[in-house]
């Protein structure tokens, strides 16, 4: 149960470029993705400049015009297959591990709440040892289009009673991660490790920070 005053703060954390340390397999994963439809590679600044969600519009970016349906089909089976086979070797981001045991170990409640697909989810979350952190893991199940703010609302209505519902700060490295957080009526707090650029964050209006460590201290002082 979530603690009264200023320590009951419930985290919900994201899981690639946050908790995950997957950013180079992305990269990589994006560059294999590109190769297949005649693109040059990209490096992690520009990537990091450019990177939007939905990521049709991301490639519109680089591009200058929305991939077909070809092509969005051959770049996203290429970008998952690559992907999947390097994310085996990612790690957690540094310090991850002990950040969520010491939070569990002193009674306060996390979440985690991911896009990546359930079933594929769960295995590596396991593979880590860190799922038993967790009150609850949620993946996304079915449609790949659907938004981080309408699945962290289903991830809230399902933590109701087990999470102080004012006290709820959202850790991610997305801008989308702050979008949802408002949409849920929760706070945010910004990691630079993941998808996207400082300055590209800093736009969201939310704690920007360069570590985990610092992102929980700030989640703690958002309810002061």
């Amino acid at each position: 149960m979530g603690m009264n005053g200023s320590r009951g703060t419930h985290i919900v954390w994201d899981w690639n470029g946050t908790l995950f340390h997957d950013i180079d397999a992305v990269i990589e994963a994006t560059n294999a993705s590109f190769r297949e439809i005649g693109l040059p590679p990209i490096t992690l600044a520009r990537y990091r400049d450019l990177y939007c969600v939905p990521v049709p519009r991301f490639y519109e970016r680089l591009l200058g015009r929305l991939p077909t349906d070809e092509e969005w089909e051959v770049m996203d089976a290429t970008f998952h297959r690559h992907y999947w086979s390097r994310a085996e070797t990612a790690a957690l981001t540094d310090g991850a591990r002990q950040l969520l045991s010491d939070r569990q170990a002193a009674g306060l409640t996390q979440s985690l709440c991911s896009l990546a697909p359930h079933d594929q989810l769960m295995p590596i979350v396991r593979t880590h040892g860190i799922e038993q952190h967790f009150v609850r893991v949620d993946g996304r199940i079915g449609r790949s289009d659907t938004g981080k703010a309408e699945h962290m609302a289903r991830h809230l209505t399902a933590l109701d009673g087990s999470v102080v519902r004012d006290r709820v700060v959202v850790i991610g490295d997305a801008v989308d991660d702050a979008l949802a957080a408002a949409h849920v009526g929760a706070r945010a707090v910004l990691y630079t490790g993941g998808s996207h650029s400082r300055a590209s964050l800093e736009t969201a209006g939310v704690p920007v920070v360069d570590s985990l460590a610092e992102a929980v201290e700030a989640a703690e002082d958002l309810y002061g």
